[in-house]
């Protein structure tokens, strides 16, 4: 079991860049999976991106465009997620979790979740 625990947001001009980052404190950190997701304003929960326990294992959304790169380190227990050339369509809350082993792209594929970060692009 992992308690992911996101940080990173904030609010920021179109153009910039975020890291965001997400401890998942717990056993075993090296064998989950880890998604992030992202809530915009009065939208659904959506797929962004994705690593697997093996690290050269990675997803995006088809919106990524290249702006997005997800990695990890096992030795700190974080999955970062870099956010660049952030537009005000990226606004939303940014949610990190938790899986298994292989990579899902949706909500209920996993099965821990932090609290969110958000993040806020200004035009």
């Amino acid at each position: 079991q992992v308690q992911p625990v996101e940080s990173g947001g904030g609010l920021v001009q179109a153009g910039g860049s975020l890291r965001l980052s997400c401890v998942a404190s717990g056993r075993l950190f090296s064998t989950y999976a880890m998604g992030w997701f992202r809530q915009p304003p009065g939208k659904e929960r959506e797929f962004v991106a994705a690593i697997g326990w093996i690290e050269r294992i990675t997803d995006y959304a088809d919106f990524a465009e290249d702006r997005l790169t997800i990695s990890r380190d096992n030795r700190k227990d974080t999955v970062y997620l870099q956010i660049d050339n952030l537009q005000p369509e990226d606004t939303a809350i940014y949610y990190c979790a938790a899986r298994p082993r292989e990579i899902g792209y949706q909500i209920g594929q996993y099965n821990y979740w932090g609290q969110g970060t958000q993040v806020t692009v200004s035009s």
